[in-house]
């Protein structure tokens, strides 16, 4: 089933949207670092219930306490880690994991030789005790294929008379987040996944944000253990429902996107686009309730952001040091403003 937003960008948004705690904000601390290797941070999730953080840098995960101390790893992913989001009610992990021959694949899954499949991985976060464990045949680190964005990836499309690679230039995925079903306040929770999509200025295709909604257990059934060199075509055949989120072009797709329950609104954080007719926004707002998109402009998120409760945001400053990537996880509020949407707390 396919769903079609039509509504229109704005620059108006409501200020304090939001409510915080003093308590909140004495338990959260408003900086969690953490340091990857070669490959720069692409996600963070919190653990509120029991103080821990998450970090996807690539080809590494990190569990961390709140004051960045390392309590375990697992290294050497076979494939481009993404974006993440935590799910309290089953304690793990979702992450997207694409297995690419391009350019973004290489030197991480060049075992590919001509293949491009797309993962959700799943991580029990509970079983990650060590630092330096294996993603091969480890029960902590499982996998299942999202076959729609593959074949979308794989097709060639008719696009104004000109046959075109990748449909909806959807160059694989990337954010993922927890929410409602589309135009429900609350209820049954379902992981949505985003579209990485090519920022190409020449066709017409691409100016979707396009989001896959599964069901837990469609995902669960299929999701196995990793072994090195080979593909694991295993997973649902369709999505339970396909969305189409009319923002503009944008470089490569949602980076990063998390739903809050408080404003019940879908935040997504992206690389601006560059379609000179576009005002190429940063970030996005989408209200679950109504459809109705908002565009502004924000230096982070990309790179992760996650709700942490009490009208706060976690969002990753990615950045280097010595020849190492690394993070600062920092607290942000919600302001409402446009041209700075979020506030260091």
């Amino acid at each position: 089933m396919k769903k079609l937003f039509f509504v229109v960008l704005t620059l108006s948004f409501s200020a304090g949207i939001f409510a915080q705690t003093p308590d909140t904000e004495i338990r959260l601390p408003t900086d969690i670092y953490a340091e990857g290797g070669n490959h720069h941070v692409q996600g963070i999730a919190l653990d509120r219930e029991k103080g821990y953080m998450y970090f996807s840098f690539t080809t590494q995960f990190i569990k961390t306490d709140l004051a960045g101390r390392v309590l375990g790893t697992i290294d050497k992913i076979q494939g481009h880690l993404g974006a993440m989001v935590f799910n309290p009610e089953d304690r793990k992990v979702y992450a997207s994991l694409e297995c690419k021959d391009d350019a973004i694949g290489a030197g991480l899954s060049g075992f590919a030789k001509g293949r491009s499949l797309f993962y959700v991985a799943i991580i029990d976060v509970d079983k990650v005790l060590s630092v330096g464990m294996d993603s091969e045949d480890n029960e902590a680190f499982q996998v299942v294929c999202i076959r729609e964005a593959g074949k979308d990836y794989a097709a060639k499309v008719n696009v104004g008379g000109k046959m075109l690679d990748h449909r909806y230039g959807c160059s694989g995925i990337d954010g993922v987040t927890i929410a409602p079903r589309l135009g429900k306040a609350s209820g049954r929770q379902f992981l949505y996944v985003a579209y990485g999509i090519y920022g190409d200025t020449t066709r017409t295709d691409n100016d979707n944000q396009i989001l896959l909604r599964y069901r837990f257990c469609q995902l669960r059934k299929y999701a196995g253990t990793v072994r090195f060199g080979t593909f694991s075509e295993a997973g649902p055949a369709k999505p339970a429902e396909k969305i189409f989120i009319p923002t503009g072009n944008t470089r490569y797709g949602v980076q990063n996107m998390a739903y809050d329950p408080a404003s019940r609104c879908l935040f997504l954080a992206v690389y601006p686009g560059s379609k000179p007719h576009l005002p190429n926004y940063s970030t996005f707002t989408v209200d679950f309730r109504t459809g109705s998109i908002q565009g502004s402009y924000f230096k982070w998120g990309a790179t992760g952001i996650c709700p942490a409760g009490d009208g706060l945001w976690y969002i990753s400053e990615n950045g280097s040091l010595d020849g190492k990537q690394n993070t600062h996880a920092r607290l942000y509020r919600w302001t409402g403003i446009p041209d700075n949407p979020f506030e260091r707390f």
